[in-house]
């Protein structure tokens, strides 16, 4: 596996610029059948950096199945531990493979270190899975962390726009309970992005709303304005000019948040240092 290493040794530059779908598929696809090694499930441990949380049971169910009739034809991606072996790719093949009650897996030991290990778990999981919107932002902060990455950079090198990374990790600013719900499906991201923002007790309420009676985003939208209508007393507004409306918006989609336009002043909202940070670099402001 001479020439797969030497590709996956330049670490994630390398791996952000290319495709982690032909990089996993050039290992699981590209071997030689006496580089496959029968390993007890029971030496075999998840990856510690997986960042999906939540499985599809209903598609591990069906890939049971198949692996009862027919095996597990693609090897899973190991790496040699002090205790065992952790998974770098192929969780799924693992825990169906364990559910079918089988003693041993068909595997590749891959020699990675623990940065390159957790580089693929991330990337693996972003690019080839439709991860949860809260795991992904999880992922993605642990990414920009760990290696010192910009919105712009990770956007750029993703194939990804500067907004989707910039709204996907404002979902880390809703509270434990908001995002417990995400994980779980029973809020979506486009409800998230409304959500983002509001006062705790305007939150509480349109979260039971959303969950209990399965609102749709644009009635969550409708909700909250209402809720803001009743807090707070109505002021009529001078209108804006379509000039001044489309500056308006242009920044509001540049800087992903609440911006306010008038004659003679911009008004730029933010929820916390964090999100102020994230505008500041947007701008390309440093402050010393």
């Amino acid at each position: 596996m001479k020439k797969q290493n030497n590709r996956l040794g330049k670490g994630l530059e390398a791996l952000l610029g290319g495709d982690v779908n032909e990089i996993i598929d050039e290992i699981e696809n590209n071997y030689n059948k006496d580089e496959v090694v029968q390993i007890k499930l029971s030496e075999i441990s998840p990856n510690p950096y997986q960042p999906r949380e939540v499985f599809d049971e209903a598609k591990i169910d069906e890939l049971a199945q198949s692996i009862k009739n027919h095996g597990v034809f693609t090897p899973i991606i190991i790496k040699k531990t002090s205790s065992g072996y952790n998974i770098v790719a192929g969780e799924r093949r693992y825990r169906a493979t364990q559910q079918v009650g089988l003693e041993t897996i068909p595997s590749l030991i891959v020699d990675f270190d623990d940065q390159l290990m957790m580089e693929i778990a991330l990337l693996e999981n972003i690019q080839r899975e439709n991860l949860n919107p809260l795991e992904e932002a999880r992922a993605l902060k642990i990414i920009m962390d760990k290696n010192g990455y910009t919105q712009e950079d990770v956007a750029k090198k993703m194939g990804k726009s500067r907004s989707h990374i910039a709204n996907t990790l404002r979902l880390l600013s809703l509270n434990a309970g908001i995002q417990e719900l995400i994980l779980k499906g029973k809020i979506s991201m486009g409800h998230a992005k409304i959500l983002i923002g509001l006062d705790e007790d305007v939150l509480d309420i349109v979260k039971n709303e959303i969950v209990n009676k399965k609102l749709s985003v644009r009635d969550t939208e409708k909700l909250v304005n209402e809720l803001k209508k009743k807090s707070k007393p109505v002021i009529k507004e001078k209108q804006l000019s379509p000039e001044h409306q489309e500056v308006e918006k242009s920044i509001r989609e540049k800087l992903g948040t609440k911006v306010k336009v008038d004659d003679k002043s911009i008004t730029i909202s933010y929820d916390s240092v964090d999100d102020l940070n994230r505008i500041l670099e947007i701008l390309d402001i440093t402050i010393d």
